[in-house]
């Protein structure tokens, strides 16, 4: 298969909300009480809502800008590629860099919905959160109908709440909702507990892809408050495992053999020697513990649920067979600082240069579709609109601009020593800080 005749989707980016989100769904008192966005004295941009303070953080909207401007910028609408949160540009920086579709994670609200999760009033926090999903529907995804792919967030510190907001989501067009891996860091009960029963059942009855995106629940460790943030960076996506061997001990996966959980920004590299650890662990273990793997190995539950999404995996691509070719997706993570763009095509190409046709259809769209019940793609355009040289062509007669963005350069610093994971936890706090004062 040539380059330009693939069709590619991205199962993980993100949106930087805009701030008139909220103007055109929702009116009077609840669009007064709405998230807000805000400037402070120094004209950086940030979110607040029910007394909680978030920052527009550099490295979740970097894409287009010179490698070395990263960091704790941009922090201000002005310093962003326009596709970050205008979905007509967004629509242009996909097409430049060939991709069909795209599924839009948060960044202000969080990738789950933590703000409204934070929230105090949370009569007002449903509200607003429901607010959240028909923007993201009618506001964003259904502007062009057949591009990306809606993911919706729930209320899950109400039960009774969530399961009407999956059931809604589900007739509104959605099949996929974002939930925090671990949501006992949201002072939630384990999803072991019998809490989270009427959850899985409410997504086996709507056939709902539930996507785990990294970071949000089990973020990775960092050694200490000096150790080099590269090394924090380097283990994000092995971070990812322990979601994985908790998720697929549920009970649930026995009760409803048809759920399907997405691993979003994940990778795939460790994932045959958590299947084969986790395998030697019940044969040793599963009498003393009461395991439910009896019969069943775990390896076999993980290759049944769980779909694992990548960027940049080489490893993991020539170990497929050991993943499943039908169980991995591609990812673009538009606009973060591991963005794929404008090049994803060629990064994908390469990795997948020893693979089949067959291969490189299921892994760059097919098992995505299938995954997250997107048949909207191909009822709205002809394969030969979406491949990779036919978008492309596109932005080059739309004049899309690939130039870098850049806003002053690079930073001054006599300090050279590696940026440490305490500088950036200490930078995020001040800024966060910054922004309440004024």
């Amino acid at each position: 298969m040539k380059l330009n005749d693939m069709v590619v989707i991205s199962a993980d980016d993100h949106i930087c909300e805009p701030p008139d989100m909220f103007d055109n769904v929702l009116s009077g008192e609840l669009l007064a009480s709405a998230p807000k966005n805000r400037k402070d004295k120094n004209g950086n941009d940030y979110w607040t809502y029910q007394g909680h303070i978030r920052p527009l953080i550099g490295l979740n909207a970097v894409v287009g800008r010179p490698y070395e401007e990263y960091g704790m910028e941009p922090s201000s609408f002005e310093q962003l590629r326009k596709g970050c949160y205008d979905v007509h540009a967004r629509i242009d920086d996909m097409d430049v860099n060939g991709i069909a579709a795209s599924m839009c994670f948060g960044n202000s609200i969080g990738f789950d919905g933590q703000t409204f999760h934070k929230a105090p009033d949370k009569k007002l926090a449903l509200r607003h959160l429901q607010a959240y999903n028909d923007w993201h529907y009618d506001e964003w995804c259904m502007k062009y109908p057949g591009r990306f792919i809606p993911l919706g967030i729930l209320p899950t510190w109400d039960m009774d709440a969530t399961v009407a907001e999956i059931h809604r989501l589900s007739k509104k067009g959605f099949h996929t909702i974002s939930m925090n891996e671990n949501p006992t860091v949201q002072g939630l009960p384990s999803i072991h507990n019998q809490y989270w029963e009427p959850f899985f059942k409410a997504l086996a009855d709507t056939d709902m892809t539930s996507a785990l995106h990294i970071g949000s629940g089990n973020p990775a460790p960092h050694s200490s408050m000096e150790s080099p943030i590269e090394a924090w960076i380097s283990t994000m996506p092995l971070s990812v495992a322990q979601g994985v061997a908790d998720w697929s001990q549920l009970k649930a996966l026995h009760d409803h053999p048809n759920l399907r959980i997405a691993i979003s920004e994940g990778s795939i590299g460790w994932v045959p020697y958590l299947m084969e650890r986790a395998d030697f662990a019940n044969n040793r273990h599963k009498v003393w513990t009461h395991s439910l793997f009896q019969k069943l190995k775990p390896s076999e539950i993980m290759r049944r649920h769980f779909l694992h999404c990548f960027l940049h995996d080489p490893y993991g691509l020539r170990n497929l067979k050991d993943v499943g070719e039908d169980m991995v997706a591609f990812e673009v993570d538009y606009p973060h600082s591991d963005a794929v763009w404008p090049d994803a095509p060629e990064q994908f190409y390469e990795q997948a240069k020893n693979l089949s046709d067959e291969q490189i259809e299921k892994i760059s769209h097919r098992n995505a579709i299938r995954f997250f019940r997107f048949d909207d793609m191909f009822k709205n355009f002809k394969r030969e609109e979406l491949t990779v040289g036919a978008l492309r062509a596109k932005a080059k007669a739309k004049g899309v601009d690939v130039t870098p963005k850049s806003s002053g350069g690079v930073r001054p610093s006599e300090d050279m020593r590696p940026v440490t994971s305490g500088d950036i936890i200490s930078m995020t706090k001040r800024h966060a800080e910054g922004r309440s004062a004024a």
